[in-house]
């Protein structure tokens, strides 16, 4: 077996190396400078835009587990969420609660048995009624 050459010692910290910014230095003086005081500035908004109005309220939900027709796996299904806007729920809900979900007849369905947790998610969110089922 051929023995390899042994490894090149690291540059010292006095060799100079090529900086690609270099060039950009002399530019600098030229830039504008940002103040937090310039009128551009935007602040982040202290509550929800008003612009598209609040966030609508979460009625009556129900929570249901089931099994059937999924090859013995359970699901918990989430009705009376918001119709246009149950694909951006079920993102919410499969971030908050770590599991998959998807949308189906108009439904937001949870890969898992997740209904205690998924019903205490749903009331810190604004749902004034959460049914759990069985």
């Amino acid at each position: 077996m051929a023995k390899r050459p042994p490894k090149a010692a690291p540059p010292s910290p006095q060799a100079p190396f090529h900086n690609p910014f270099a060039a950009l230095d002399g530019l600098r003086g030229g830039l504008p400078v940002a103040t937090l005081d310039s009128e551009d500035a935007v602040a982040p908004a202290a509550g929800p835009d008003p612009a598209h109005g609040a966030p609508p309220k979460l009625g009556k939900l129900v929570l249901q587990r089931e099994k059937k027709g999924r090859g013995g796996k359970t699901v918990t299904r989430v009705r009376g969420l918001p119709v246009g806007e149950l694909e951006r729920w079920a993102g919410e809900l499969k971030r908050a609660l770590g599991c998959g979900a998807t949308v189906e007849e108009g439904e937001v369905v949870l890969l898992g048995d997740l209904v205690g947790r998924a019903a205490d998610w749903l009331e810190s969110r604004g749902a004034t009624r959460v049914v759990r089922g069985n």
